[in-house]
């Protein structure tokens, strides 16, 4: 079992920066993918960003795509997502989620995932 507990939010204005932060217990997410997902108010849940295992290759959505950076930190089993240049549209409850050995866009491809932060980006 892997435990995932987001941290970070808050409220902010449009064109400031937020740090989430996702801090793993349980096992090692060191051979693990880790995503970045996001409900909108009144939407589903969509990918946000991803990390491989390594952190060598990410992948994003086209909507944060130069503003949002995935990192990790594996020996202090913590992965972080970087926001920039927020919008009001990025406004979203986040969430952290841990995959397989694959980074990917897939929700099903997660099978832990934490509770959520929230992020409110003021216009």
């Amino acid at each position: 079992q892997v435990q995932l507990v987001e941290s970070g939010g808050g409220l902010v204005q449009a064109g400031g920066s937020l740090r989430l932060s996702c801090a793993a217990s349980g096992r090692t997410i060191s051979s693990r993918a880790m995503g970045w997902f996001r409900r909108p108010p009144g939407k589903d849940r969509e990918f946000v960003a991803a990390s491989s295992p390594s952190g060598g290759a990410t992948l994003y959505a086209d909507s944060v795509k130069g503003r949002f950076t995935i990192s990790r930190d594996n020996a202090l089993n913590t992965v972080y997502l970087q926001m920039n240049s927020l919008k009001p549209e990025d406004t979203a409850v986040y969430y952290c989620a841990a995959g397989f050995e694959i980074a990917t866009m897939k929700r099903g491809e997660y099978s832990y995932w934490g509770q959520g932060t929230q992020v409110t980006v003021s216009s």
